[in-house]
């Protein structure tokens, strides 16, 4: 796999990735830092870890698992995930279509964001896409122009959602009201080989009664449409773990889905769906990446690290999302809470997560932070002229395993 494929799923990061750092893997973190001794950011994938994420998801899952490219388009994630058994592939543009192609020619590609450039359209369907996320008569029109209305087409129609319990809420953007749902699934009917109902309980959700409340607006809305539906889409927010987080097992999610799905059929008949669909991302990959940064300074309390907000650490400075720290070597000082500054002159690139580390932790040493598959690299920019850094695969295991999800 050439730097130039890597370069199309992360660009513009990665560009001074050598072909030997492609290539290689060490046994353990510990050991890629005695060897490396990283001054820029050193993100350490453990595919093995993702394989085994996926593997048990799907196991688990009643119905077909997309995984949201959004969340890590690196190559050999994807790769990672098709080995754990992740067959098909949310999508969200023209960028991630074409990476999944290039890297796993044999895998089913679904565009499923909701609002998409008349180009994009007319790319993903000369590229074999057939199943489109919708969720506006304008955006129906726009496909079925741009698509030439084929009888193979997929429309899923997104529905919104009140705004719920997950840590990341994403009920104010996208879908259509459920008091105008049912005319917009009648109106899409007409054109769909496939037709379905999709939603998105919110981004790191960790109530498995969400899905079934959805689940359950979902027939609703079905049954006011009066047509048949074929695809039910639960979308993602399966959670994964973070310091402090008290988390449900995966089981618990599935048994929420798999009898609110029951409950589904049976009240729609013969128009209820026959195909289950899921898009988890942040759940499959958080745990297969972490990223080593070293202490430039110390003052007081606050570390001035190697990454930051506009780097990997993004979700840590606004978001305060709290990650998982160790010290990359050994000690035996209390640990203590330290706010962290990233490496740019912005006053904003600043974590207060009070990240737990010994109190002697000092200039020049290495600090590895855990669960940044998710997100991490594909947020980061290069701004300031901090976009270097380094890949490396290891494999040892993930600083913090989710619960009911395999490690390795």
């Amino acid at each position: 796999m050439g730097a130039s494929l890597l370069r199309v799923a992360v660009s513009p990061l990665r560009r001074d990735i050598a072909p030997r750092d492609l290539a290689r893997a060490l046994p353990s973190v510990d050991a890629a830092v005695a060897e490396i001794r990283p001054e820029e950011p050193l993100h350490c994938l453990r595919p093995q870890a993702i394989t085994a994420a996926a593997r048990s998801f799907v196991e688990a899952f009643a119905g077909k698992t997309l995984y949201a490219v959004k969340c890590n388009p690196d190559p050999r994630v994807l790769s990672a995930l098709w080995r754990g058994g992740v067959r098909a592939f949310d999508c969200a543009s023209p960028a991630e279509i074409s990476v999944v192609r290039q890297v796993l020619p044999e895998a089913s590609i679904h565009y499923m964001h909701p609002v998409k450039a008349r180009s994009a359209i007319r790319m993903a369907f000369a590229g074999g896409v057939r199943d489109f996320a919708l969720d506006s008569t304008d955006e129906l029109e726009k496909i079925l122009a741009e698509t030439g209305a084929p009888d193979d087409l997929g429309l899923i129609v997104r529905i919104a959602l009140p705004k719920g319990g997950a840590a990341l809420d994403l009920s104010g953007k996208f879908g259509v009201a459920p008091d105008e749902a049912a005319a917009l699934v009648r109106r899409a009917r007409c054109h769909a080989r496939r037709l379905g109902l999709s939603f998105h309980v919110g981004s790191q959700c960790d109530d498995p009664a969400r899905w079934r409340a959805a689940m359950d607006l979902a027939a609703w809305i079905a049954a006011e449409a009066g047509v048949k539906i074929d695809v039910l889409d639960v979308g993602g927010g399966f959670p994964s773990a973070y310091p402090g987080a008290d988390l449900p097992v995966l089981a618990a999610f599935m048994a929420e889905i798999d009898g609110a799905f029951e409950a589904l059929v049976e009240r729609l008949g013969a128009m209820a769906p026959d195909d289950l669909w899921a898009e988890p991302g942040r759940a499959l990959v958080a745990q297969g990446v972490s990223v080593v940064v070293q202490v430039q300074a110390r003052r007081g309390n606050a570390l001035y690290v190697s990454d930051g907000v506009y780097g990997s650490l993004s979700d840590a400075g606004a978001l305060g999302w709290r990650y998982p720290v160790r010290l990359i070597r050994p000690s035996a000082a209390e640990k203590r809470p330290f706010t962290l500054f990233g490496p740019t002159c912005d006053s904003l690139d600043r974590m207060d997560g009070g990240f737990q580390l010994p109190d002697d932790v000092a200039e020049g040493d290495w600090i590895e932070v855990g669960q940044l598959g998710a997100y991490g690299a594909s947020l980061r920019t290069a701004f300031n002229g901090f976009d270097r850094g380094h890949l490396i695969e290891v494999s040892d295991p993930p600083l913090l395993p989710t619960p009911g999800y395999a490690a390795a």
